[in-house]
């Protein structure tokens, strides 16, 4: 489990075909490698991956083509948000994040709100009425409250702290982003439902 408040900014330094996946080695700029272990999972943009192989600057990450196909950023060069998996004893600052990405979204327009911007994102119609307006929402591994929502789109608004620390503020109109619904959501449609074959249950 995740926060989805990301802890350092990290770059995909080589992304080698492995089979049907995929090997990608990242620097992990300013996160502590000391206390992560081959077997630990780490979330880049927002997508729980396990820990292969690390020394002190470097970690590396198997990834299946099933992951590629489903998630965006995971390329050569791409700069990413990294957070290492939740502690029981941690402050949870952001919202409850598992980190497997519910689907891809698309950056809609991006407008300038004093220091702010606010973010209009398109996301999959499948994951439209999860998203609620003062809800939590995760976009490449950060939580994020959503401010407006509509039939395909929602709105968030980034502070100066959130473009500074994470890779949104390097977001352009078009960019496909990791978008994870919140999990509380998925557990009221399987009690309201009771439909065990539901897509996001």
């Amino acid at each position: 489990m995740f926060t989805g408040i990301v802890q350092s900014l990290g770059s995909v330094v080589r992304f080698e075909r492995a089979g049907p996946g995929a090997r990608i080695v990242i620097d992990a700029g300013g996160l502590d490698l000391t206390d992560v272990a081959v077997g630990d999972s780490i979330a880049v943009n927002g997508c729980c991956l396990t820990v292969v192989q690390r020394d002190a600057r470097t970690f590396e990450m198997d990834v299946s083509q099933e992951t590629l196909d489903c998630t965006a950023g995971l390329v050569a060069n791409a700069r990413v948000n990294l957070e290492k998996a939740l502690r029981a004893n941690d402050r949870l600052g952001g919202h409850l994040v598992t980190g497997h990405v519910d689907g891809v979204g698309a950056v809609v327009s991006i407008e300038p709100v004093g220091d702010n911007r606010k973010l209009v994102f398109r996301i999959p119609a499948a994951l439209t009425k999860y998203v609620a307006r003062k809800g939590s929402v995760t976009v490449h591994g950060v939580s994020l409250t959503v401010n407006a929502v509509s039939a395909e789109t929602f709105a968030v608004n980034l502070i100066p702290q959130t473009l500074a620390v994470t890779n949104l503020g390097a977001l352009n109109a078009g960019d496909p982003v990791n978008i994870e619904i919140d999990l509380i959501a998925r557990y009221v449609e399987r009690m309201l439902t009771g439909d065990p074959e539901s897509e996001h249950s």
